[in-house]
């Protein structure tokens, strides 16, 4: 099988350092080169030519979102995952317009990290969980100002004709931003149950990634945003 190829861009050695030492235990992750700054990502990419770069998103001389928008348009090929420690909606949106395929906080657990790079790498988007469902609160207060006229609540109508009580449980928790981890624990299931779980609700909803579910059913009234 052939390895994912990622090259790592931060100007912090240590946190860089600890990014490598995690990916360097995925028997199917390669990380070929490491860059301290935007500047080198083109050069970098055009000599090693990445599946994955992951980018620091606060860098001296250009800074990743600049460097993700001249990547993006040199090589469309490469898939660009932002490190962030803002988990502002402007950072995010800002991100993702430019070219980005995830958006990950600097908070991340070595679970979360080594997701994210998977679903970049084959073609998803992959947004951290607090991430997520800030964009989601953002939403639903967009569209609740829009609907000021009617004054009335939201009623939350479970998919059940779609879900399974424990998939809506999950997609619940997955509106509030919680990470496979933080769902297990909360519904007393292991890990790979949240992630058999969340596979079978993104083929039911016909959807790519957990972003996309939880914008869904938020659209549909399938969840109560917190």
């Amino acid at each position: 099988m052939k390895k994912t190829s990622i090259i790592i861009i931060d100007d912090h050695q240590l946190f860089r350092e600890g990014v490598k030492r995690i990916l360097d235990f995925e028997a199917n992750f390669e990380v070929v080169a490491e860059g301290t700054d935007g500047s080198e990502a083109i050069p970098l990419v055009e000599k090693y030519h990445p599946d994955v770069v992951i980018m620091d998103i606060n860098m001296p001389t250009i800074n990743g979102v600049e460097a993700t928008g001249k990547l993006v348009e040199m090589y469309p090929e490469t898939k660009v995952l932002i490190l962030s420690i803002h988990d502002d909606e402007n950072y995010v949106t800002h991100a993702l317009k430019t070219g980005a395929q995830g958006y990950l906080l600097k908070e991340m657990d070595a679970e979360q990290l080594v997701e994210a790079v998977k679903v970049v790498a084959d073609g998803g988007s992959y947004l951290h969980p607090k991430v997520t469902h800030n964009l989601v609160k953002e939403y639903r207060r967009l569209a609740t100002n829009s609907q000021k006229s009617a004054k009335k609540e939201t009623e939350i109508r479970r998919p059940l004709h779609l879900l399974t009580r424990r998939e809506c449980e999950v997609l619940q928790l997955l509106a509030d931003g919680q990470s496979n981890r933080v769902i297990g624990e909360t519904l007393f299931i292991s890990e790979k149950t949240v992630k058999n779980h969340v596979s079978n609700i993104l083929t039911k909803m016909n959807v790519n990634d957990r972003t996309q579910a939880v914008v869904f059913a938020i659209k549909n009234g399938w969840v109560e945003v917190k």
